[in-house]
């Protein structure tokens, strides 16, 4: 039985009081450069470059099933499949509900730890809703043949907004689902623990509330989030880590622990305060970090561990090495691809050891090159 949980909708007229969005363009966008290059990383990392779809419409989300399909999301509201290098023509699903205004529309995309069996995908989305309100849902479908079929609600009712609707959502090791929740330009509902916004979200995968989370028949995770939308598992310590906008700058990395309270919008990078976490690091002027993804593949061996964030406004793929000796610890980051792409919405580890990202330069925050949007992949130099 999926999980429902009621909370008032969020409506648009609340935005103007929250401010701008945290990742509104750079005031100057950096020429685009040509892709096809090898790039040198400054630890001497060599990698090829390789746009492998292009003309798409702000693709948000990306994951890979067992058999090497690229499943992403548009945010307009389709489900796209990239299959043997190519996009394929027919999308695997079009929702005719999405509601595509300011920064939602259909967002998050995973595929079961069980993928091979049961064919769930699992998709996060804006929905509009009768009189113009919205609700973000999360929904279950099964594939066949490239089709998505047999809806099911996992969870709904939860606020939306013009601005801040998160929605990450990805299987942790603990085969468990999360959902990352923005605070829907309502600041004081992410230290509410009676609403859903401004949270990590834990799931079963059938919507239902595990037994072991930090709040009993809750789905709350953590909370004290503005707008989180990276989300992955460390690859040595196992535990979730999460990027999240802050409001003028003050972007952050956060290790995320269970039941914590992150601060929004009580604090926020190392301001400190009792009962509430500060990040691991955390960036201003704002680089707007998105999609994250610790590198656990072999092929490029230098980046083994690191931590790679899409960027928005700051239009670079984001490196952050550790200490060997303290996970937690960052030792340097780095600026990849700076300018090449524009806005890089998400990173993903792919079966053969590379890495992809997509580009959001079609959400109306920048200038799209001719061939926006696009998927990339960074791979081994051969």
């Amino acid at each position: 039985m999926a999980a429902r949980w009621a909370q008032g909708i969020t409506l648009a007229g609340i935005v103007l009081a929250a401010g701008a969005a945290c990742d509104d363009p750079s005031p100057s966008d950096p020429p685009r450069v040509q892709p096809g290059e090898v790039v040198t990383a400054a630890d001497g990392t060599r990698f090829a470059v390789e746009v492998v779809g292009q003309n798409l419409q702000i693709p948000w989300a990306m994951t890979f099933a067992p058999d090497g399909r690229m499943f992403f999301t548009e945010r307009p509201g389709r489900v796209r499949i990239l299959q043997n290098g190519q996009v394929l023509a027919a999308p695997a699903l079009v929702l005719d509900d999405v509601a595509a205004v300011g920064e939602g529309g259909l967002l998050g995309i995973a595929v079961h730890p069980n993928f091979a069996s049961n064919h769930f995908v699992f998709l996060a989305y804006t929905a509009r809703l009768a009189g113009g309100a919205r609700e973000t849902r999360v929904m279950r479908y099964r594939e066949v043949g490239n089709t998505l079929g047999e809806p099911m609600v996992i969870l709904d009712r939860v606020g939306a907004a013009d601005i801040h609707d998160g929605a990450r959502v990805k299987f942790g090791p603990d085969r468990k689902l999360y959902v990352t929740m923005g605070d829907t330009a309502a600041p004081p509902t992410a230290q509410d623990l009676g609403t859903l916004t401004g949270k990590i979200l834990r799931l079963n995968d059938d919507g239902t509330v595990p037994a072991d989370n930090p709040y009993p028949g809750s789905p709350i995770y953590t909370y004290g989030h503005r707008n989180p939308q990276g989300l992955d598992w460390h690859a040595v310590t196992g535990e979730p880590w999460g990027s999240e906008h802050g409001q003028t700058g003050n972007d952050e990395i956060n290790r995320l622990q269970a039941g914590r309270n992150y601060g929004w919008p009580v604090i926020e990078a190392d301001q400190t305060r009792a009962g509430m976490e500060t990040p691991i690091t955390f960036f201003s002027p704002a680089i707007a970090p998105s999609g994250m993804a610790f590198y656990t593949g072999t092929t490029m061996t230098g980046f083994r561990l690191d931590l790679f964030v899409g960027t928005l406004a700051g239009q670079h793929l984001l490196r952050v090495r550790f200490d060997p000796n303290n996970p937690n610890r960052v030792v340097a980051t780095e600026r990849l691809l700076a300018g090449r792409f524009g806005r890089i919405r998400d990173v993903i580890n792919a079966p053969d050891g590379s890495l992809y990202l997509c580009t959001s330069n079609r959400d109306d925050r920048t200038t799209p090159a001719a061939t926006d949007d696009r998927i990339i992949k960074l791979s081994a130099v051969r």
